[in-house]
């Protein structure tokens, strides 16, 4: 499966009210792993960006100026999430503004009908009811590490969100002996390894060391009887 997580950022709240996207941020993931391939642009929204969007993600006017509009970037964008699962934290916000903008290039395109969408701020409200679902409060509940989240980025997020993604539709994420250490069962911090990190190396047993094994096998079903090894490996 692919699926991308994906997140915007925008002048305002409201695509209906003329409101654009500035930011786009993407993280490839295929079978429930990172690939290491991302989207990332910025874009020229054609209009202000309100005052109160700006503390939000700090993207300024003055610094889109010499960015790409949105049609300039409509079919690499589109190429990059088209038959994917789109993995977005409050998917409505972002797919409404991602089909305005389609609307105005041709030809017009409207996200569902090309890619499958997962809220993950629904599947938070369903696992956790109650409690505060927004990607801080999930950071800290699942152990992700977002230091680095001092204003709203796309791509920042995007990563931070695909991380809190595979964590909470994983299954168990840690292993904790101390079950007073924190929120959720003391869950520790994950740390992402790059996809171009070096493998780790595979060393088999030598001649001498399985000769060695047997041998101390034999040993012990002589005094003990047959071994929980050799029923293993009878059964194989």
């Amino acid at each position: 499966m692919r699926q991308i997580v994906l997140d915007t950022e925008t002048t305002g709240i409201d695509p209906n009210a003329g409101h654009r996207i500035i930011e786009i941020g993407c993280v490839e993931v295929i079978e429930r792993k990172l690939t290491g391939r991302n989207y990332h642009v910025y874009i020229n929204p054609e209009r202000e960006v309100e005052a109160e969007a700006i503390t939000v993600h700090g993207i300024t006017n003055e610094f889109l100026q010499d960015k790409p509009k949105f049609a300039e970037i409509a079919d690499e964008f589109f190429a990059f999430i088209e038959g994917a699962e789109l993995v977005i934290h409050n998917a409505a916000f972002d797919v409404g503004f991602m089909d305005a903008e389609f609307a105005r290039v041709k030809p017009v395109r409207k996200t569902a009908d090309h890619c499958g969408i997962v809220d993950t701020l629904a599947i938070a409200r369903k696992k956790h009811p109650g409690q505060k679902n927004n990607l801080d409060a999930l950071c800290k509940r699942y152990g992700v590490d977002n230091s680095n989240r001092e204003l709203h980025g796309a791509l920042l997020d995007a990563e931070i969100l695909a991380d809190v993604y595979l964590l909470m539709t994983g299954g168990q994420t840690a292993l904790s002996l101390d079950a007073g250490s924190g929120e959720e069962g003391g869950a520790i911090g994950v740390r992402r390894l790059s996809s171009t990190r070096a493998r780790l190396p595979v060393i088999e047993a030598t001649n001498d060391e399985i000769n060695a094994h047997n041998e101390m096998m034999d040993r012990i079903e002589k005094k003990a009887g047959q071994t929980v090894w050799s029923k293993l490996e009878a059964s194989e």
